[in-house]
């Protein structure tokens, strides 16, 4: 995957906007009064050098959003990006209640599926360059834009050629099960007619509910794709579980996973007194904290992987560089959720943000906000264990679609490694839930969608992001 952010430095410049929890050029003075002043050592993440790209802008050639490289051989934003691979992996069918010419825009690319998925398709997106197993990492580089007939469009947008691989599928077999991500993409993918289950839909309810009392705003257009992120049909028939035993060079490349890690607590402190109240300069302030705290341990975690020796630090250097955002919300939402969900949920509470505040929220602030809590239940109800974090992040960290790398081709082998080793221990520790794995894989691209859209959030509507957020997960758990 091609990105275009900014390096994990203290540039948090011009703008208006950061990514997740992204420490600014100056950070806000330590909140006082209210909190327990316990200093951290003073570290300088601008002690990591990257290569800046930001100079060249470019304008998406489906909605001319800014864009963010070469995606499927034409240049196109995030939001265009994903939203063609998650149409094209999910084998998705949609329909346009007006003239199939709907406006294209940053601001309603999301009122018209259909004609969204049709100019990706005439713009000359190529669908073949998608990985076959749904992952991130695209196929055929080296082809640029495709010209198709008008006839093979529309056989892609009725659904037609979806249905004829099905059916080729069905017919001939597929011989190679052992491909990394072919469990997650032949039976797990959300069906195009999936419908929710009367849990999700209490649950769906619940949180519009909050949101029309809190946040007095109606539902937009994308949250109505949300739900079938995590509504996967039964097991292959194909793939029958089967008693086994854990490799053992699968346990001992996970043991040292998890020894690179450090799970103790955050010691960024958390505790405030009764009856204070919270500013929101005092609560960016101390998420700034946190954000320091978390990229420093991936910092030090970097030096102590396994591969930490094949690869040049020129390489470590891009992927931190392009992937700390994801990595710092995959260990706040599973290894550090305790402290998060708990004490910060804590401070948070007693943050009251302003009207104008409520008012000027923004929509792509309104999407992390869906997605992150459809991803902490996800999460929550997976209970996802040390060694699966440990390798759900090192597949994470292993992209070798980030720009200026020297070795792709060796971060593919690793990823590929890492991918099944973490099946093999999935496998083997849960052999009652032979849709876990998917299940896990299926959240990091989730993960990477979010880290890219708290790109366009304000730096000011993080305080109230995260008080909605941590608000309406802890009161959803503490009502199971």
């Amino acid at each position: 995957m091609e990105r275009d952010e900014r390096p994990p430095s203290g540039g948090g410049g011009g703008g208006g906007s950061a990514g997740f929890l992204e420490p600014p050029a100056a950070l806000p003075p330590p909140p006082r009064n209210g909190f327990c002043q316990e200093e951290l050592p003073e570290l300088d993440p601008s002690t990591i050098s990257v290569p800046d790209d930001r100079a060249e802008q470019r304008t998406c050639l489906i909605c001319g959003d800014r864009a963010t490289g070469l995606h499927y051989g034409i240049i196109s934003c995030e939001g265009c990006k994903g939203f063609f691979k998650r149409s094209i992996c999910n084998k998705r069918v949609y329909r346009c209640s007006r003239d199939k010419n709907c406006v294209m825009s940053r601001k309603q690319r999301n009122r018209c599926q259909y004609c969204r998925l049709l100019k990706c398709l005439q713009m000359g997106m190529n669908r073949k360059a998608i990985r076959e197993d749904g992952m991130p990492g695209g196929r055929n580089k080296s082809i640029g834009p495709v010209q198709i007939s008008e006839e093979e469009i529309e056989r892609i947008m009725s659904g037609q050629e979806f249905e004829e691989e099905a059916n080729h599928w069905s017919n001939h077999g597929d011989s190679d099960h052992s491909s990394p991500g072919h469990r997650a993409s032949e039976s797990n993918q959300p069906s195009p007619g999936s419908t929710l289950s009367s849990s999700r839909s209490v649950e769906l309810n619940g949180f519009m509910a909050f949101r029309e009392q809190y946040m007095g705003m109606s539902v937009p257009p994308h949250y109505q794709y949300i739900p079938h992120l995590f509504n996967y049909s039964g097991h292959s028939p194909l793939l029958p579980q089967q008693a086994r035993s854990l490799d053992p060079q699968s346990y001992s490349l996970i043991h040292q996973l998890v020894s690179a890690e450090d799970l103790e607590p955050l010691g960024t402190p958390m505790l405030i007194e009764d009856g204070y109240a919270v500013t929101q300069a005092e609560l960016f302030a101390l998420l700034c904290r946190l954000a320091d705290e978390l990229l420093f341990r991936q910092i030090a975690w970097i030096k102590k992987l396994p591969f930490f020796c094949e690869l040049s630090i020129k390489d470590y250097t891009c992927l931190l560089s392009s992937t700390w955002q994801e990595l710092i919300l995959l260990s706040s939402l599973t290894v550090y959720s305790k402290q998060i969900f708990g004490e910060l949920a804590d401070v948070t509470a007693k943050y009251s943000p302003s009207d104008e505040e409520l008012h000027r929220f923004s929509d792509e602030g309104m999407e992390v906000i869906e997605r992150l809590i459809y991803l902490y239940h996800k999460f929550h109800q997976l209970k996802v264990s040390n060694e699966e974090y440990a390798c759900m992040k090192a597949i994470n960290f292993l992209n070798q679609d980030i720009r200026g790398l020297s070795s792709a081709s060796q971060l593919e082998q690793l990823n590929k490694r890492y991918w099944y080793i973490c099946q093999d221990f999935t496998e083997y520790k849960y052999t009652h839930q032979p849709n876990r794995f998917p299940d896990l894989m299926m959240c990091l691209p989730e993960i990477r969608y979010i880290a890219g859209k708290m790109v366009n959030v304000p730096l000011e509507q993080l305080p109230l992001l995260f008080k909605v957020v941590l608000h309406s997960c802890k009161t959803s758990v503490g009502k199971e």
